[in-house]
């Protein structure tokens, strides 16, 4: 998979081509989401919709599986060693937190009528929600934000994962991803073997207890969050992809594809594992090399800054785009014509999110740091 050439040492600060490639995460899982019925989907032509949900059915999945592999690779990529741990878990919650504050609230205050559970909210809001095993629970509030669960519970594990991968020895790595895969698929096997398959949900061939450990339950999505870090750490000591960029490309579409084939808990992230290791490592690979491509131009990776406001804010845009179609559909120019407007308005959303709430917050914890007084406390407590 990987050879041992030599990579300059001398790392780039950013890896703007990750950043890029949010976007197009982003973008999917929007797509996916804009495909159901209960979310969008105006077209009036029952064929054409059904066309579109299925080309964009597993999308979702992909989108998300992406986002948990990118996140143990960058921040392993960028790990501070000198930083302290509660400096760490400080700004990776000033990251998250404030954007799923506001859209929580938005929520709340026009959509109440979208929260299942009236218990749900406070689970929410502390991202505890995806613990629980009701779906009306683990999926609520403003729906997407059940990510950030997983990543809370990223966060506060991935001191100590680093600590254990950044030790293991160069060779020992391609192993240590093996493994990790081999752990995902005993998970999806056990699950599928001795979780209760009845009452099937409406929705997906699944369980809702089968549902919930499959895609939602924050343990079972380490896997993809220690691969992304094990990939960083083999970038680290210098092994190459012999695979180009357009390869991992060309490899993602295949695995996609190949989840129509395969019983549909396995389309959730199984399939889609390793190629999304491969893609995110020579994109990363491709930066190190100096190369110019689409998704490191600066309109991407300005769009790729923005996705998370994007993606924490495209819930409400659809639903609310739902509501003021108060049941009509459309034909097909005015219904692609709804689905593009909804895009546009989530990116203004995210935009306005990215500007005026999560850049402010970085900021401010970003001034905090460089105080001495505050460095010389931390150092002098925490070491």
């Amino acid at each position: 998979m990987m050879s041992n050439n030599t990579i300059n040492a001398q790392r780039p600060k950013n890896l703007t081509s990750l950043t890029g490639m949010r976007i197009f995460a982003a973008l999917l899982v929007f797509l996916f989401h804009a495909s159901l019925g209960k979310m969008l989907n105006p077209f009036e032509d029952m064929q054409v919709a059904d066309n579109y949900a299925l080309i964009f059915k597993n999308a979702g999945w992909l989108g998300v599986s992406f986002f948990f592999i990118l996140s143990g690779f960058v921040l392993t990529w960028s790990a501070n060693p000198q930083q302290s741990n509660r400096r760490f878990w400080l700004k990776r919650l000033g990251k998250i937190f404030p954007n799923h504050l506001v859209t929580w609230a938005l929520m709340l205050a026009f959509f109440r009528s979208y929260v299942s559970d009236s218990n749900a909210w406070l689970p929410n809001l502390l991202l505890l929600s995806s613990w629980s095993n009701n779906i009306d629970i683990f999926v609520s509030v403003n729906q997407p934000s059940w990510t950030l669960c997983s990543e809370m519970l990223f966060y506060m594990l991935f001191p100590a994962i680093f600590m254990l991968v950044s030790k293991l020895p160069a060779n020992w790595l391609p192993s240590a991803l093996g493994a990790v895969f081999i752990g995902l698929a005993l998970t999806q096997l056990a699950i599928t073997h001795w979780v209760d398959g009845t009452p099937q949900l409406k929705e997906w061939p699944l369980s809702e207890n089968q549902w919930w450990l499959a895609y939602n339950f924050p343990p079972f999505r380490l896997y993809e969050f220690m691969a992304g870090m094990i990939m960083a750490r083999l970038l680290q000591t210098g092994r190459r992809l012999s695979l180009s960029l357009p390869g991992t490309v060309l490899l993602v579409l295949v695995a996609y594809i190949a989840t129509y084939f395969v019983p549909f808990q396995y389309s959730l992230n199984f399939i889609t594992f390793i190629p999304l290791c491969l893609l995110i490592t020579a994109a990363a690979q491709g930066d190190l090399a100096g190369k110019k491509t689409l998704i490191n131009t600066r309109l991407i990776v300005w769009l790729g800054e923005i996705s998370f406001g994007m993606y924490m804010v495209h819930y409400l845009v659809l639903i609310a785009a739902k509501q003021m179609m108060a049941d009509r559909l459309y034909g097909l120019a005015a219904s692609l014509s709804i689905i593009l407007v909804c895009l546009l308005a989530s990116l203004v959303g995210g935009y306005l999110l990215y500007r005026y709430v999560e850049l402010p917050v970085m900021r401010q914890l970003a001034r905090t740091e460089k105080k001495p007084v505050i460095i010389a406390a931390e150092s002098a407590t925490e070491r």
